[in-house]
């Protein structure tokens, strides 16, 4: 027995909706369709041809990489070209790929905040917001009887939460009224007579990202052949989202203990630093990957130091200039753990929706570089 992309989407979309990602990123499904089976499914960061090969000895159908196997448009896909071949083993196998990468940053519990609360910061905040979410008013009429199944079940998806309120929402009771006409099955009344039924007016928010599954459960339980809802945008701002995470320490820190801190969460044997060993950290920064473009940025929200990868030389320099210390762990070694925490995530959305899906964790290595 196998499940359909399109369920593991949905709970990919639950957790990073792709309209988080950057305007020059690309995220979402980029080989396979929305049909096809899964049944086993491998986590890894980049798509390579050691992956590819893996997932064709485990007969895994679907794999979900960090990094895009599809970043720029292309313009053939053909065997002797590295990504051509990489893309027609894939398919020629049946085999699904879908990338998760800035969007999986930004999203609230994605890999900024997973490294923050690895190195145990408090009081999170987002070092630069990239967008604000949309809010719906959704109104809906139910039959007296019947609403608290319908408040209960589009609660259950998300609707109705104000700050850290759950449930929420405004109801009156009113007349509602309807005909019946040729070819209904009307729940109440009979076909041709003018029917008025006491009926509840429920009114909640709902961010956008959560609106279609909030609109399937309203329907799905709703005792109306035909529902009548509305539904408003709302001029509200919602949850923010962004790049990057700042945080504290309870307490200061020198450098050297932060850099072992890193070290061990990361499990690595070097970083490279910028700034005294005996310097006091208390406030720091988190962009995982390639960050050195937010150090004014640090430096402006109080940080005294950034921990990221891909640092040049002339970066570093500013940064000392400025005061900022910098951990620079590497851009794979900084999203490496993006495998743990997405195989983490979809082994618990698995078992709670009861999805016959395997999640398997890659064991092939991609960082391109060696220390010697």
């Amino acid at each position: 027995m196998s499940e359909k992309v399109g369920s593991l989407l949905r709970l990919l979309e639950e957790f990073a909706p792709k309209q988080y990602a950057m305007d020059w990123d690309n995220v979402g499904l980029q080989v396979g369709g929305i049909e096809d089976p899964v049944s086993k499914v491998l986590v890894c960061l980049d798509v390579t041809e050691g992956v590819i090969d893996e997932a064709i000895n485990n007969n895994i159908d679907f794999i979900i990489s960090h990094h895009p196997i599809i970043f720029k448009p292309i313009k053939n896909i053909i065997k002797e070209n590295p990504q051509g071949n990489l893309i027609h083993k894939a398919i020629k196998n049946n085999i699904s790929i879908y990338c998760g990468h800035t969007n999986v940053d930004i999203a609230p519990g994605g890999l900024n905040d997973y490294l923050a609360t690895k190195l145990g910061l408090q009081d999170t905040s987002i070092l630069d917001v990239t967008m604000t979410e949309k809010l719906f008013k959704l109104v809906v009429f139910i039959p007296e009887e019947h609403q608290e199944a319908v408040a209960d079940a589009i609660a259950s998806e998300g609707a109705g939460h104000i700050g850290n309120y759950s449930n929420c929402s405004f109801r009156a009771l009113g007349t509602g009224t309807f005909m019946a006409l040729e070819g209904t099955n009307p729940f109440i009344g009979e076909r041709g007579q003018l029917e008025r039924v006491q009926e509840i007016r429920l009114e909640t928010i709902v961010p956008e990202k959560r609106l279609k599954k909030v609109l399937e459960k309203m329907l799905d339980s709703h005792p109306y052949e035909e529902v009548a809802y509305d539904l408003y945008p709302l001029s509200l701002e919602g949850n923010k989202v962004g790049i990057g995470r700042i945080g504290s320490f309870r307490e200061a820190i020198k450098l050297s203990i932060l850099i072992e801190k890193i070290k061990l969460v990361l499990k690595l044997d070097s970083v490279k630093v910028v700034g005294d060993n005996d310097s006091s950290i208390k406030k720091l920064c988190i962009v995982n990957g390639s960050g050195a473009e937010y150090i004014k940025a640090a430096v402006m929200k109080g940080c005294d130091c950034l921990i990221t990868g891909d640092v040049k030389y002339h970066e570093a320099q500013i940064a000392l200039e400025l005061g900022l210390k910098v951990i620079d762990a590497g851009h794979f070694e900084t999203e490496n753990i993006f495998i743990e925490l997405m195989a983490n995530y979809l082994e618990a959305k698995v078992k709670d929706s009861k999805l016959a899906v395997e999640i398997i964790k890659s064991n092939i290595n991609v960082n391109p570089f060696r220390v010697l």
